[in-house]
């Protein structure tokens, strides 16, 4: 759930204008591939105007894993957000480390307010995000011929990815041999539900969180803790066997608050790693919006899809966006 309703009025506003100039190559019709972004802003800016875009080194359809990398990648954005803003900088990384690489916008509706502007995906209710995300894996696995994949989720992208894991046939829990995710890496996920930094409790409080699917869409919703598909996301436990999780979070996330509520518990068969940001790297200030354009985030990706490497884990400074 990746930015509030106030800021992001202003930000897309001000986002069209600031593109409006921009050259458009001749091949942005259909699905053009952005310019790599070092950070959230000018990624929300140039996806405002090429609501189609896609990442560097994404949806690659003649991509072959190869035998250091068997599995491809899918990514999953967040909330009022899409596969090009929230994959600017970690999608070109997972390509030049040799990953075949893939990313979806998924939770599309022109009801509310926020879903009728180009380029802001993932307002829908989130359980049936889930079939989505399970259509388009199995277009990956078809074209690359792998049995599995690894799944990357920001945001409302975490719980979007176990909707499917869940719901729409991602593991099978009596074989998990026939799971079609080994690992799932999630960044600020709301697994448990959010405040929104007390936002969401408020509007609980006195009454008016039902008129929020209308301006805000139902996703928003569906976030905030103890809501229905919370419950039903997490009645039988954080996780399902045969999958290893590695959960990251901020202690500088103002939207997945308290930022502990990302951390999941490891059910039978499965593996959970939580990971705070800061552990070890203090200088690393990134909100919710820029942990997907930190290199720390990026390196402990990088480790979690290959733990037997020996994968870098860069300890630089990166400040938050709000």
């Amino acid at each position: 759930m990746p930015k509030r309703g106030i800021l992001v009025s202003a930000v897309l506003t001000g986002a069209t204008a600031l593109v409006a100039a921009m050259p458009q190559s001749a091949s942005a019709a259909e699905d053009p591939v952005g310019p790599v972004q070092l950070g959230f802003l000018a990624a929300k800016a140039y996806a405002t105007a090429v609501p189609t875009a896609v990442a560097p080194g994404m949806n690659d359809w003649s991509c072959k894993p190869s035998a250091a990398h068997p599995r491809p990648v899918v990514l999953v954005h967040g909330t009022w957000a899409n596969r090009y803003d929230s994959f600017a900088l970690i999608s070109p990384e997972l390509k030049k480390a040799g990953y075949c690489v893939y990313g979806l916008n998924y939770g599309d509706e022109n009801d509310s307010v926020l879903g009728k502007i180009p380029g802001v995906y993932a307002t829908a209710a989130i359980k049936p995000s889930g079939g989505e995300i399970a259509a388009f894996v199995d277009k990956v696995t078809a074209s690359t011929g792998s049995k599995q994949v690894d799944m990357v989720g920001w945001s409302q992208g975490g719980i979007a990815a176990r909707s499917y894991l869940q719901f729409y046939g991602g593991a099978d829990p009596s074989n998990p041999a026939n799971n079609k995710v080994k690992n799932l890496i999630t960044y600020g996920a709301t697994h448990h539900g959010t405040t929104l930094s007390g936002l969401a409790t408020l509007a609980q409080k006195i009454g008016i969180l039902d008129s929020t699917p209308p301006v805000l869409g139902q996703a928003a919703v569906d976030q905030t803790i103890d809501s229905p598909f919370q419950q039903e996301l997490n009645a039988n436990g954080d996780t399902v066997p045969g999958v290893s999780y590695t959960v990251i979070g901020t202690k500088y996330d103002e939207v997945t608050t308290p930022y502990t509520r990302t951390f999941l518990t490891a059910g039978p068969g499965a593996t959970v790693k939580n990971i705070t940001l800061q552990d070890g790297c203090a200088i690393d200030f990134s909100d919710h919006l820029s942990i997907i354009y930190s290199w720390r985030t990026i390196g402990l990706t990088k480790k979690a899809l290959d733990p037997s490497a020996n994968v870098f884990v860069p300890c630089l400074p990166n400040a938050p966006v709000l």
